[in-house]
């Protein structure tokens, strides 16, 4: 897929090029910095010496003489003060800074980790907005395969406001699979019937993070019923070509959005019984910006459904009806929770 979240070491990344975040000096011992160095050896630092100073939100490139990937793209990210101090501005730069150097050498693919949430304390969940946007933003009109790579659990974290807002969502949503075996049925039904109090908090909430406007959100069209019978055969490919011209959107516009290469929608356009995995298939409806219920629809005709007691699926339905159809935000949140992304 075009952008993946993935826990890994970065120096291990096979990619024509890793970030690397440093300093000024473009010579750090800590973090990322000090684990590409040691392993790099005097070699890297004989370069960044004859290279000079680089300055915040900047890139240089220097190739990798013992990490699997090709080269080394330095950049020295904003130390965090109180975020009142154009911190945002030069995160954002390093990342556009990064990905336009890359696509200028021919790059294909990249691997970012968390800029700035080490040792220059930038807030890790503000750090992992910036992060997703910037590369979200670049992927909409450019091709290349983007990794954000996660040391481990520490490095990473959602805003506390997200996270409360989808944890009252699953809470009174999601039903795990023993509660359904185990349960008498006046316990279950007791827990389905739950007040609703912190899903009507978690609205609030999440009005405050996102407030998208009605008129983006596509319409369903209303249909008659023999165009619903004329459509009960109709295969997923033929399906989704369908909502794109409806939409009258260009093929690019939603595979691009729904994080599925050039080539996986090739297969699609020009194979009209192409079986997609279910990741797949949910992000063309996120890419097409459907309901819940046109959701449903198209997922049927790859023979899939949507399920309380999945919890992908209950993340998946919490973004739909937030009307949030941030492809990358999602995704965010299912490598959170442990669960496959959306796309390929």
């Amino acid at each position: 897929m075009p952008f993946e979240i993935v826990r890994n070491d970065i120096t291990k990344m096979h990619v024509d090029a890793i970030v690397n975040p440093t300093n000024s000096e473009m010579f750090g011992v800590a973090g990322v910095d000090g684990r590409i160095h040691q392993i790099e050896g005097p070699r890297l630092r004989d370069e960044t010496a004859r290279m000079g100073g680089l300055a915040p939100g900047k890139c240089a490139l220097t190739e990798a003489f013992k990490l699997p990937a090709r080269f080394i793209i330095h950049t020295v990210g904003p130390i965090w003060k109180d975020g009142h101090d154009g911190e945002e501005e030069v995160l954002k730069s390093c990342y556009q800074n990064a990905l336009a150097l890359a696509k200028e050498r021919g790059f294909e693919s990249i691997a970012f980790p968390l800029i700035s949430s080490g040792s220059y304390g930038y807030p890790k969940d503000i750090a992992l907005s910036v992060a997703i946007r910037s590369i979200g933003e670049f992927l909409l009109f450019n091709e290349m395969m983007v990794y954000l790579v996660v040391y481990d659990k520490r490095a990473y974290k959602l805003s506390e406001a997200l996270y409360a807002s989808i944890e009252s969502y699953i809470d009174d949503h999601y039903i795990e699979e023993h509660i359904l075996q185990e349960s008498s049925y006046g316990t279950l039904n007791q827990r389905i019937r739950q007040p609703r109090e912190k899903l009507r908090r978690a609205s609030k909430i999440q009005d405050s993070i996102s407030e998208p406007s009605y008129s983006d959100v596509f319409l369903p069209k209303k249909q008659s019923l023999e165009d619903v019978i004329n459509r009960m055969d109709e295969t997923f490919s033929e399906m989704l070509l369908r909502l794109i011209d409806e939409r009258g959107l260009k093929d690019p516009d939603v595979y691009k959005k729904a994080n599925v290469t050039k080539q996986t929608f090739s297969k699609i356009r020009n194979n009209n019984h192409y079986t997609p995995t279910k990741q797949t298939a949910v992000a063309f409806a996120i890419a097409l910006r459907l309901n819940l219920d046109e959701t449903k629809d198209l997922l049927l005709k790859s023979g899939f459904a949507l399920s309380n007691s999945s919890r992908f699926d209950v993340i998946v339905s919490y973004f739909i009806e937030s009307m949030n159809y941030d492809i990358n935000q999602i995704n965010a949140v299912l490598f959170n929770y442990n669960e496959k992304l959306l796309g390929l």
